[in-house]
């Protein structure tokens, strides 16, 4: 029997007789002793094979990496000046007195210690990739993170409940995966994009604290931070207030971090509205280790000669922003250049900027193509709204809101986290929580010339906001928040609504008429009638949080087998056709691939 982890091997086994199971890593032949570097999910320990064992002799030589193998042997120090204080079994090694071959391996795609595989390599031997340390570092933390969200959550009194997977396909959020009905010709289950409603009639119902680790589906455009099934950390309660539920799940987070991390959050978290969010900024979800905010000077530029910031300032809906940038004025042009290229990608038709060189000289002292535009009052009221000191460096942005919260959130974060940022302090390496909050209830969609719920629509209103449901749904807010980490949003939730009057009030501002309530939602609508209590919860991105902990490149980094950012899982060529027999059966015919007419 294995007598511990072969990564576990120490002192506390010296001169004892120890079985091991794992992988070779490593093979080694100095010239009549024989070195393996044998791992498993624990770490390496080196074994040695004497040729006075000529048996496990014999096999050692034999022996390739990624055999699987047993060994048995007599734990000693390592020989003076061989410690390797990188492992935890690095002051001891094991002289192998039996080994046995359990499955020999064929030459693996790639050795396991290679830093540069691409994404595609690791992705098609998925199973290999898992293999190397920092994958098995990532799954092990992925396993602490869960055990200490359940440990926390059990203490609380929380239900694990599960929910459907086969549901019912509804409007509104992002588009659902499908999955035919074998049984009901022509009809169709969709997987859950969020247990939302389940886990609201579960409030109905009487199980007043639910959470459940669960999967979550969603069709939808892939980033690094986006899968197409990802897993959340779900969560309801009844009879609590806003602030008694954020309290709660506050300190989960900060009990996470301090078990598995050893971080100690900060207590409280700050607290920031949406409104501050997007005019400090441009985003909902900050990154407040970069020290650089937005300051508004629309009122300063309506009349002045550059039309792009006069015509922003003057239009509803547009902003003029500016980004102070301390010592940024040794920033050269073609950086400066850089900077314009990089806002581009977010609608930006460019990047105005002013470097202030001595404000003492007023207009003199400025040095931009664009300050003979601008007229004096004007340039004094953004030197001294910004604060800008000499030797530093104002961007501007200037146009439709979306485009500029969006274009110069994006070169905020840019500069903060690059080199230059690090170097004059404008970046703060730490763990910066904070809670958002008072969300409007809903945003306008002009392509589809209707309003849509932001978070979702059965989120409460604030009080007072619901009579603007009827008469300016644009004003109501709502009793939304999202926990936000370093840029991240790890969670969000609201309080629900948790009356049907309500309920049919969002329903009708969304322009969701009666009849298709009733066909959606109309479970929900019932339900709601029968004494519904007062509920909130929220949802934390499971794999978020641990790719932030692990600083991974993405979430595919901590999740065992991602798809790639085309949908696609590599290691076994899905998705995939199937035969003409499951289709029929599933009542489907497919369309005939078209091609391409010849121009």
């Amino acid at each position: 029997m294995r007598t511990c982890y072969t990564g576990e091997v120490c002192l506390t086994h010296l001169e004892q007789t120890v079985t091991l199971y794992g992988w070779v890593n490593r093979r080694r032949d100095h010239g009549g002793v024989i070195f393996i570097d044998l791992r498993d999910r624990a770490g390496l320990a080196q074994i040695v094979f004497d040729p006075d064992n000529p048996t496990a002799f014999e096999i050692a030589e034999r022996l390739r990496n990624e055999f699987c193998i047993r060994v048995t042997g007599l734990v000693r120090h390592r020989p003076e000046g061989t410690v390797n204080p990188e492992l935890a079994s690095g002051q001891v090694e094991v002289l192998c007195r039996e080994v046995e071959i359990l499955n020999p391996s064929v030459t693996p795609p790639f050795q396991l210690d290679d830093d540069n595989l691409s994404e595609t390599t690791r992705l098609t031997h998925r199973v290999l990739d898992l293999r190397r340390a920092q994958m098995q570092h990532n799954l092990m933390l992925r396993y602490r993170v869960s055990m200490a969200v359940r440990r926390y959550l059990d203490d609380c009194g929380f239900v694990d409940i599960e929910t459907p997977m086969l549901t019912k396909s509804t409007p509104e959020g992002a588009r659902d995966y499908l999955v035919p009905s074998r049984v009901h010709p022509g009809e169709f289950f969709a997987l859950p994009q969020s247990p939302q409603l389940f886990k609201q009639m579960l409030m109905v119902a009487g199980f007043d604290r639910y959470y459940q680790i669960t999967k979550c589906f969603r069709d939808e455009d892939l980033r690094a931070d986006r899968q197409p099934e990802f897993t959340q950390i779900d969560c309801e309660t009844s009879f609590l207030a806003e602030e008694e539920i954020r309290a709660i799940f506050e300190g989960m987070i900060r009990q996470v971090f301090k078990t598995v991390q050893n971080v100690d959050l900060p207590d409280p978290f700050p607290i920031m509205s949406y409104q501050e969010a997007i005019e400090l900024y441009g985003s909902d979800k900050p990154d407040l280790r970069v020290k650089l905010q937005f300051t508004d000077l629309g009122d300063v530029m309506q009349d002045v000669d550059f039309k792009v910031f006069a015509q922003a300032a003057q239009a509803p809906g547009s902003r003029v922003v500016a980004l102070r940038v301390p010592n940024g004025a040794q920033l050269s042009r073609s950086e400066i250049d850089a900077y314009t290229k990089y806002v581009g990608i977010y609608g930006a038709k460019g990047l105005a900027w002013i470097k202030v060189n001595e404000t003492a000289k007023g207009r003199d002292g400025l040095q931009s193509p664009i300050v003979k535009n601008i007229h004096d009052q004007a340039l004094a009221q953004m030197l001294e709204r910004t604060g800008a000191q000499d030797g530093d460096l104002l961007f501007f942005g200037a146009d439709r809101a979306k485009v500029v919260n969006d274009a110069m959130g994006a070169l905020r974060n840019k500069i903060g986290h690059s080199e230059f940022g690090q170097t004059n302090g404008l970046f703060e390496p730490s763990w910066q929580p904070l809670w958002v909050v008072d969300f409007p209830m809903f945003e306008y969609d002009e392509d589809a010339g209707r309003y849509a719920a932001l978070h979702h629509p059965f989120t409460s209103p604030k009080d007072g906001h619901e009579d603007y449901l009827t008469t300016d749904p644009a004003q109501a807010l709502s009793k939304a928040y999202d926990m936000v980490l370093n840029g991240w949003e790890i969670g969000g939730g609201s309080v629900r609504i948790h009356q049907e009057q309500v309920q049919s009030k969002v329903f009708r501002a969304l322009k969701i008429d009666e009849q298709e309530a009733r066909e959606k939602f109309g479970f929900l609508l019932d339900a709601l009638q029968y004494g519904a209590p007062p509920h909130g919860g929220i949802a934390f991105g499971l794999d978020r949080i641990v790719t932030m902990m692990s600083k991974a490149e993405s979430i595919r980094d901590v999740i065992a087998f991602p798809k790639t950012q085309r949908a696609q899982c590599l290691l076994t060529a899905a998705p995939s056709q199937v035969d003409d027999k499951q289709l029929k059966e599933l009542h489907i015919r497919l369309r005939p691939a078209q091609t391409p007419s010849a121009s």
